[in-house]
């Protein structure tokens, strides 16, 4: 049954040259069962096609445009500003949400009314939308955040009087256009600051990972950026007392969280180097890795088929992941089929 709520709920996508997975994302939105969804979708100047995709569905966006901007988080911004919602989130253009999770993020929200932010669980999908892995998080708080467990962000809801509460400068901007990687989490960090924040055991989004994805094509930006935050929570007076009390596990965070960018983007020799920078604050935290240390290991001594070896044993002995609805995945012949 839908949930029955006065709450709008905006969601905004941002777009650049990524038609091969638009359209997916679009419709993972628009079948959502929850009643009112206002969406909005902010697309770059795309040139491979994607404004003649969102001109088929104009009719049931509350706003779209295509027009150049300077990246992900000046699109979002412009999104927000144009959103009315209670409730707020973005869905990246590569990326689905699961059905039904709206109405379990509006009841999440409704049910603990101090909460500024809801988060559930993912799925890793590949470029043909078979599931990869599992993404399960916990009862997150400020100081996981600080630490940098990272949480999915197509997973994520918002509330959006507490955004507005976190937002920066006159403007009151949701995201710093000076980030280009980790501008999500230097929003979590600033709304866990705000107001408490959930996870929900539910899955909620599927999170696509292809050559062409940020985190893989770009991960060194992802590891300077997840420096620069670090710096910047020592130079912030409400985090820096926090940092202090807990430097050891912040740094191990911040270096291992570094070390899985570098090494999703094929740098097993400077993510080990990132390890051992972790190893050496914080061992218990780091070896909670060891897996892609190994794996980090084996790629560097035996390359990357060797650690591809062991990374597909390893998948063999997770749990089975087929049959999640809402999954659109290709057969064979290259058509589209529903998985679940």
């Amino acid at each position: 049954m839908p949930l029955v709520s006065d709450d709008l709920v905006s969601i905004i996508t941002p777009s650049y040259n990524q038609a091969a997975f638009l359209e997916q994302t679009m419709r993972s939105v628009l079948t959502q069962d929850y009643a009112r969804i206002e969406y909005i979708v902010i697309d770059g100047a795309s040139s491979d096609g994607s404004p003649e995709i969102i001109q088929r569905y104009a009719d049931k966006l509350r706003w779209w445009v295509s027009e150049p901007d300077s990246g992900q988080a000046e699109a979002i911004n412009k999104g927000l500003n144009r959103a009315q919602g209670e409730i707020v989130a973005w869905l990246n253009s590569d990326d689905l949400y699961l059905p039904g999770i709206v109405s379990g993020a509006v009841a999440a929200l409704q049910a603990d009314p101090h909460l500024g932010m809801v988060f559930g669980d993912a799925i890793t999908i590949d470029v043909e939308g078979q599931p990869l892995n599992k993404l399960t998080f916990g009862d997150y708080g400020l100081k996981e955040l600080m630490g940098f467990r990272i949480i999915c962000q197509p997973a994520v809801f918002i509330r959006r009087a507490v955004l507005e509460q976190a937002s920066l400068g006159p403007e009151k901007a949701a995201l710093d256009t000076s980030y280009h990687f980790m501008l999500d989490h230097h929003l979590w960090l600033r709304m866990a600051k705000t107001a408490p924040i959930r996870h929900v055991s539910a899955l909620w989004a599927a999170a696509r990972h292809h050559p062409a994805a940020k985190n893989v094509a770009q991960a060194a930006g992802f590891a300077d950026e997840t420096q620069r935050l670090l710096k910047w929570m020592q130079l912030q007076p409400d985090l820096a007392p926090l940092v202090k009390a807990n430097q050891h596990m912040v740094k191990a965070g911040a270096y291992r969280l570094s070390a899985r960018y570098l090494l999703d983007g094929g740098q097993p020799g400077p993510a080990l180097q990132d390890y051992g920078q972790a190893f050496l604050s914080d061992p218990v935290y780091t070896l909670k890795h060891w897996r892609r240390i190994i794996y980090a290991v084996l790629s560097l001594v035996g390359g990357k088929s060797l650690g591809n070896a062991f990374y597909r044993l390893h998948r063999a002995r997770q749990a089975d992941l087929k049959g999640i609805p809402g999954l659109e995945i290709k057969d064979q012949s290259g058509r589209m089929k529903h998985e679940g």
